[in-house]
């Protein structure tokens, strides 16, 4: 049963504001379609306050809660921020920044507890530029993750905020706290690791997406004893997913092209019939089986690496890079490879075994594992990335289809 309870922010807001679920269970993001962001949190919020149409917040059994609000009618998002911290009586630095071509605000807060007045609660809140809709006023967007001032809440509250998406084009890009944090560098050219190709990267890639793992990492942890471990698995993929998406744009369009021309120069050669109708590299299905060959040979190249200490995960701009990496980091670069090329794609992991595999929507023969996300009853093929097996191929000590969960990043 959702509890509503007074909002923390009820005197300070004038907003208009609709949330819709995307899915109907889980860790799944929300979704304004008046204002068109996302916000993905993390599993254990619950509604616990606001209208129902003006203002929402969110609570977590961590003791960890969430407001958000439109704004219309400000000047700027300064302004709004000056406003807002001075009727919370707040402490903390405000930062202006860039977001994606929208003016931003990041700032700590901290401010007097309303319900026990000599106690504080801290956290982070976030201003930002939203579209405008309607010909009205540029909407402002105001969201704060608070807590007790309790350090190991942090990772949670950065986690919150980074998981907005202000506009459509904002899904795919690095979150407005990592945006802040490892500002885009220039570009540079890296090599793509055992092809003999280069591709462009911003600098200070490696570091940021690494950041954004290890913080990721350090939420997920949270739920290792949850029976919502399986939606905070999700949302830690989802989280690296978007993150990565954009840094490895070039590297998968270069892999892309260097790919499809060995396939087409195979194919001359007779090895297999071209489709002089369906384009250079044949039917769809033809050219979706190639491409996922390619891209397998590639990652299974790759040096196993793990690291006991720490996340355990090495970001997938230091995995196409280096040539490196444990099977949910070549899985999941595999699959986000093929997601840029068109192929629908995700991964499948197990508590089980340890283990973690590709999943891609791929005709023709080989194992599939059969999954729902939401309403939607998929059936893919698998790809194991860190031994020499073809696509489709799965080793008989992990086929058992129960103790695996299926993973896609949208």
């Amino acid at each position: 049963m959702i509890i509503i309870m007074k909002s923390l922010y009820a005197t300070l807001f004038a907003v208009v504001l609709r949330l819709a679920v995307l899915a109907s269970a889980g860790a799944n993001p929300l979704y304004s379609p008046s204002w068109r962001f996302r916000l993905d949190l993390p599993e254990g919020y619950e509604l616990s306050g606001g209208d129902g149409q003006n203002r929402f917040s969110f609570s977590s059994h961590f003791g960890a809660s969430v407001d958000i609000a439109v704004y219309t009618g400000k000047t700027s998002v300064e302004a709004l921020a000056e406003e807002l911290e001075k009727k919370l009586s707040s402490r903390g630095e405000r930062h202006r920044y860039d977001y994606n071509g929208k003016a931003a605000v990041l700032s700590t807060v901290n401010f007097p507890d309303p319900q026990r007045r000599s106690s504080r609660l801290s956290g982070w809140a976030f201003y930002a530029e939203l579209e405008a809709a309607g010909g009205a006023e540029r909407p402002m967007l105001f969201a704060v993750a608070y807590g007790p001032p309790d350090n190991a809440l942090q990772s949670l509250h950065l986690s919150v905020l980074d998981s907005i998406a202000v506009s459509q084009e904002d899904t795919l890009l690095p979150g407005p706290v990592t945006h802040f944090s490892y500002p885009p560098g220039e570009w540079k050219q890296y090599p793509l690791a055992g092809t003999g190709e280069q591709a462009w990267f911003r600098e200070g890639d490696i570091e940021a997406a690494q950041a954004l793992v290890d913080r990721e990492f350090a939420v997920l942890r949270r739920y290792a004893d949850s029976p919502l471990w399986q939606e905070a698995w999700k949302r830690f993929y989802r989280a690296i997913y978007r993150d990565s998406f954009d840094r490895l744009k070039d590297a998968a369009f270069i892999l892309e092209r260097r790919w499809a021309a060995e396939a087409f120069g195979a194919w001359v050669r007779g090895e297999s019939p071209p489709n002089p109708a369906g384009g250079a590299l044949g039917r769809r299905s033809d050219e979706a089986r190639v491409f996922a060959g390619k891209a397998l040979d590639w990652i299974q190249q790759f040096r196993y690496e793990r690291d006991l200490m720490g996340s355990d995960f090495v970001n997938l701009v230091s995995a196409a890079r280096d040539g490196r990496g444990d099977c949910d980091s070549r899985a999941m670069l595999w699959a986000l490879v093929l997601e840029q090329g068109a192929i629908p794609a995700g991964i499948m992991v197990s508590r089980e075994f340890g283990h973690a595999m590709g999943l891609a929507d791929i005709d023709g023969e080989g194992a599939r594992f059969p999954f729902r996300e939401g309403n939607r009853e998929y059936r893919w093929l698998v790809a194991e990335t860190t031994a020499q097996a073809g696509l489709g191929m799965i080793g008989e000590n992990v086929s058992e289809i129960t103790k695996w969960l299926g993973i896609l990043f949208l």
